[in-house]
């Protein structure tokens, strides 16, 4: 039992210390360990007036797991019923606290959510949230990929021909993009990736978060790829990092200048074509090619 529940005939100002707030509060759950609950959903589990869980008997689960016995009901509140329950659940937001969860994370992020909170703003009313676990900020953090910027893109397509423009549209993305995915289609969209962005683009496949076989897989997309068609099972988080920027082409002076310095690489006793692809690299914006097409160029005309 927590410390802090109240009984049903408790008033709700006693109850402000103990996480009761009035009006729509989003709360983060647990990806898999409930372990991971922070006291402040517990507390916020134990008072709701109303509880508008994606899946009733998962938030239940939870709430045994947790020892956590809710005063307040539970309802349903899914992507197929939650436009139906908004007003409802405003109006006892207008007076009690409505506690929204989803089944793993934070709601509204490619869970339900959405349409209460955006009509709470509208109507007024207070929109609060118990910060928690999310699949997204726990992938990028687990990847070991540059994600300094990121961009998060809910679930892939399931068509192939709108999966495949999408992966398009992701072709020259400077940020890491982070998606969820089904394990029935990670193979054939990883396989698709390879195919759009080049099988040396790097991805990681992060699957069970937070639970007992928790993996990370990290490489190119032609190794993930080649490894997801053995099968893949669990909730499923993709990060794929972004594209390294393309440098701009050099310009006649900085190519002259190119020229000059593989020169004196090939003068200290370097090979032509080694000097070549040296500077091409550390330059960048040129190719080994045309820099060496550039110096014999610059030779044959003295």
């Amino acid at each position: 039992m927590l410390v802090g529940m109240i009984s049903d005939d408790a008033p709700a100002a006693a109850t402000l210390e103990d996480g009761y707030v009035l009006g729509v509060v989003v709360a983060g759950t647990p990806l898999g360990n409930a372990g991971d609950a922070s006291p402040r959903l517990q507390r916020a589990l134990a008072v709701a007036d109303v509880i508008a869980a994606e899946d009733t008997r998962r938030t239940r689960a939870l709430c045994d797991a947790l020892g956590v016995v809710p005063r307040g009901k539970i309802v349903s509140n899914f992507d197929h019923n939650e436009a139906s329950r908004v007003e409802g659940l405003l109006e006892v937001a207008r007076s009690g606290m409505v506690l929204v969860v989803s089944d793993a994370g934070m709601p509204v992020v490619s869970d339900p959510g959405f349409p209460l909170v955006e009509a709470a703003h509208d109507a007024g009313i207070r929109v609060s949230s118990v910060p928690g676990p999310s699949a997204v900020t726990t992938a990028l953090a687990l990847c070991g990929l540059r994600v300094g910027h990121f961009a998060f893109d809910g679930f892939a397509p399931r068509k192939p021909g709108a999966r495949r423009a999408w992966l398009e549209s992701l072709r020259g993305e400077r940020r890491a993009v982070c998606f969820f995915e089904s394990p029935h289609r990670i193979a054939s969209t990883l396989d698709d990736a390879a195919s759009v962005l080049g099988e040396q683009r790097r991805v990681a496949v992060c699957r069970e978060l937070t639970k007992a076989f928790e993996e990370v897989k990290r490489g190119s997309l032609g190794e993930v790829a080649a490894w997801a068609q053995g099968g893949v099972r669990g909730e499923i988080t993709v990060v794929l990092e972004g594209a390294a920027a393309s440098a701009q082409p050099v310009g006649e002076d900085e190519l002259a200048a190119c020229v000059e310095e593989v020169e004196r690489l090939v003068a200290s006793g370097e090979r032509l074509k080694s000097a070549c692809a040296w500077v091409a690299e550390r330059v960048g914006g040129v190719s080994k090619k045309q820099l060496y097409e550039a110096v014999l160029l610059a030779r044959s005309e003295g």
